[in-house]
């Protein structure tokens, strides 16, 4: 925040000189509290009015940080004009030569409403050079879209790189500098929070069922029945419509009565064999996306029957994941498919998949995650204490992650959230990404509030925790307490 302010100060200062006017329009969270550091830096370069506006009130200033900016710039009150209005109405005729709009960043989604949406009108109506603090207010900072009203700003002082939506959104942005504020360009290589937003899908209030993705779901055995049920309800979680779980008949059986959310496929034997794949054929067709894998063993027949299942997928043309047994099989006959394809091995399945043994080192294992993804044309997600993704050319690393997540079954969740964000369309490089990022996010958040004495069905109540707030896991505090 203190770089962000200090860079719009400069900005304005390379522009103007120390008699023009400058009053800065703040909103309550963290944009605001950039125009907050402006303001402080601009009395600091030698600028003889400067006014803050704050569009609330200051006890109402919801961004820890932005809120001690507020009570230091209160020390300066003698130098700054620092007033806090409800209602632009209030304002009153105001003259200025340079207005900096610091009322909403990166993150607004939805229609302006007021206060906001008549400070924007307000700052549209002054006759001053206008200068938006990272994006102007009003304008969705991903797709461009102009919620309802937005400022229309000469100038736009972004931060570490430029956002998407302001080249779809030239006429509001003006010209566009992208400040440095001290961050690393090695972060891009982090999973994040944006990750997530990056394939999160809004639903239509005339949305069916359907709309939001179908998945087919292939696992089980007579020995493991409980991963289908984890990696099917982890997709459920995550925001698929149907999800069809496909599982030898007994295995199916039992599955059925864990759930009543889940649709279950009852597959002829008491493991997968070559003789289900005419059954399933439908099921693929019907389907946006396909996860096979968990809990099927490695019997003669069932790697039999990967193979051609394999083959079925690709001929329906739908994007596929594989994971443990499912994977290891693949890594039999492995080869490039014409389909997406994303592979989710821990160290050891690499190992059987590849024929290689890691190195310890996270410099090193990206160099192999990237290479075999190159070579096989798919989206490898290495599963570890830092999981490594890449497809061959790109690569992410995902921190978020606890030692209690050890615990078996905490893979086949992740691989049903994945499978659902391929479900829901989503490229599928960042699917394997955001679905890192979503799985360990809600295992920190389970940790925080159990410790890591977890089970992975505790993982499952968080995912929509995380996904309706990408930094929940960041925001625990208080003794484990999410704030």
């Amino acid at each position: 925040m203190e770089n962000a302010g200090r860079n719009v100060a400069q900005e304005v200062a390379s522009r103007f000189n120390k008699e023009q006017r400058v009053i800065i329009f703040c909103g309550l969270g963290g944009n605001g509290g950039d125009g907050l550091v402006a303001a402080r830096h601009l009395l600091s370069a030698g600028f003889e009015t400067v006014a803050v506006v704050l569009a609330g009130k200051g006890e109402d200033i919801s961004h820890e940080a932005a809120r001690q900016n507020w009570f230091a710039l209160q020390l300066f009150a003698d130098d700054i004009a620092i007033r806090e209005f409800v209602d632009a109405a209030e304002v009153g005729g105001i003259e200025a030569d340079v207005v900096v709009d610091a009322l909403l960043g990166t993150g607004t989604k939805g229609k302006l409403r007021p206060p906001i949406s008549k400070f924007v009108t307000l700052i549209n109506s002054m006759k001053a050079y206008k200068i938006a603090v990272d994006v102007p207010t009003g304008i969705d900072s991903d797709t461009g879209e102009i919620l309802g009203e937005a400022v229309k700003a000469d100038l736009t002082v972004t931060f570490h790189k430029s956002k998407l939506g302001l080249k779809k959104a030239k006429s509001h942005t003006g010209k566009l500098v992208v400040a440095s504020i001290g961050l690393p360009p090695e972060l891009s290589n982090f999973a994040g929070p944006g990750d997530v937003q990056l394939v999160i899908k809004t639903r239509s209030a005339i949305a069916h069922k359907g709309d939001s993705g179908r998945i087919l779901l292939v696992g089980g055995s007579d020995v493991f029945s409980g991963a289908p049920v984890l990696m099917s309800i982890a997709a459920l979680r995550t925001g698929v419509d149907l999800a069809y779980t496909a599982a030898p008949e007994k295995t199916a059986h039992d599955i059925a009565s864990m759930s009543a959310d889940l649709i279950t496929v009852k597959l002829e034997g008491s493991y997968l064999n070559p003789n289900n794949v005419k059954a399933l054929r439908e099921y693929v067709h019907a389907v946006d996306a396909v996860v096979m894998g968990p809990g099927v063993g490695l019997h003669e027949e069932t790697r039999q029957f990967t193979k051609e299942f394999v083959n079925v997928v690709e001929e329906e043309g739908k994007p596929l994941l594989l994971d443990a047994d499912g994977l290891k099989a693949f890594g039999e006959f492995k080869r490039r498919l014409k389909v997406p394809l994303v592979l989710t091995p821990h160290a050891g399945e690499y190992a059987i998949l590849t024929g290689k043994h890691l190195p310890d080192d996270v410099p090193g294992r990206v160099d192999f995650v990237r290479q075999t993804a190159a070579e096989l044309g798919a989206v490898v997600l290495l599963k570890g204490p830092v999981d490594i993704i890449s497809d061959g050319t790109h690569v992410k690393l995902n921190f978020t992650h606890n030692p209690g997540m050890t615990v078996g079954g905490t893979g086949d969740v992740l691989s049903g959230i994945v499978g659902a964000f391929l479900a829901q369309k989503a490229d599928v490089f960042e699917a394997a990404v955001a679905g890192a990022f979503v799985n360990g996010a809600a295992g920190e958040l389970v940790a925080a509030n159990v410790g890591h004495h977890m089970v992975a069905t505790d993982l499952l109540e968080y995912i929509p925790t995380v996904l309706n707030d990408p930094m929940s896991n960041l925001k625990v505090q208080n003794g484990g307490k999410t704030s």
